[in-house]
């Protein structure tokens, strides 16, 4: 998997759009007064650092559609190709029609019976102009309604392109916004003492859990996973234990949270979306009593944290800024469903 830069992820921006209406209230919504207390500060930054996620994934999101719509204009260039063959192909039987002296059109019946040598003559010049005429009007008919099609097309894959470009472009703006506010928070967030730091962290994301007594236990007594595909992405997710959240991360150097769950399942030859909210739809709904390692959990409405189950009530995931791939209980805040992904 080809890690994304975040210098990568903006180089494809232009002008305004789509996805904005949704995400206004982040960056027009009343000012955030400078935390007065530690208590304060610790919950400014918990808060900010899930809005840096739920905004990382709508980038993500983003992403998806501006390579859709390129995935559209290449269809369309494509059609516009097909379409030009299709005259060159027809070209030769236009020089022919061209040659045969029917430039002004096709002769009356009067004029072809008047210059026919004999009834037979007539009747297969007849026949011959008939189908030249019928051919050449069927193919240059579907050769013009195919071009005008692949036009259409194009125009609006264009159009779509430039609308996703746009929201992306949006997006870039509230998260340099966001992370200046986290940079903000995160000062005063480190005048709380360890214990302030533990209880916030808690209260966010969960315990976290040893990640090397996990793996031991894991590796003593696996629990079980459903294909062989979902025991590989659990061994991948653990290997990644402790590397950085890196918003749009995808690895191998560092991760947000779909980027971890893509990663995991790429090493088992399972292609997921770099999206937890399209991550969220993929594959069999599971019900929380019935998980199992290799499912992914998602959480809050709408989706925009993932993370992988591995057993034991517990799962892997890539949670908040500036805490790294950590093993925590399932059951953190805002758990919303469960899917099981398919081959």
């Amino acid at each position: 998997m080809t890690p994304r830069s975040t210098a990568r992820r903006w180089s494809r921006v232009a002008v305004p759009a789509v996805v904005t209406g949704v995400l206004l209230t982040l960056a027009t919504g009343p000012a955030v007064a400078v935390p007065a207390t530690a208590a304060e500060a610790a919950a400014a930054v918990t808060q900010t650092a899930q809005q840096v996620e739920v905004l990382s994934e709508q980038v993500n999101d983003a992403e998806l559609a501006v390579a859709d719509q390129q995935a559209l204009v290449a269809t369309a260039d494509t059609a516009v190709q097909v379409a030009d063959a299709a005259v060159s192909q027809l070209q030769p039987q236009v020089d022919a029609i061209v040659r045969s002296g029917f430039v002004d059109g096709v002769p009356s019946g009067l004029e072809t019976v008047l210059t026919s040598g004999s009834a037979d003559e007539m009747l297969d010049r007849v026949s011959t102009i008939s189908q030249l005429t019928d051919h050449t009007d069927a193919v240059l008919g579907e050769v013009a309604a195919a071009r005008q099609v692949a036009a259409d097309a194009r125009a609006a894959a264009a159009a779509a392109q430039s609308a996703a470009d746009a929201a992306l472009a949006d997006l870039q703006a509230q998260q340099d916004q966001l992370n200046s506010q986290l940079a903000r928070y995160q000062a005063d967030f480190a005048l709380l003492s360890a214990v302030e730091q533990a209880a916030v962290t808690r209260t966010a994301v969960g315990p976290e859990v040893d990640a090397d007594a996990t793996a031991a236990a894991a590796a003593a007594a696996p629990a079980a996973a459903p294909t062989e595909a979902a025991a590989i992405a659990v061994q991948t997710g653990l290997a990644q234990v402790g590397k950085p959240y890196v918003v749009g991360g995808a690895g191998p150097g560092g991760f947000d949270c779909s980027g971890l769950t893509q990663f995991a399942y790429a090493a088992a030859g399972l292609s997921l979306p770099h999206s937890s909210r399209t991550q969220s739809g993929m594959g069999a709904p599971v019900a929380r009593q019935d998980l199992q390692p290799g499912d992914l959990v998602y959480y809050y409405s709408p989706v925009s944290h993932i993370g992988l189950y591995i057993g034991n009530g517990q799962m892997v995931h890539a949670s908040v800024s500036s805490r790294p791939v950590a093993v925590t209980s399932v059951d953190m805040p805002g758990y919303a469903g469960a899917r099981r992904p398919t081959a």
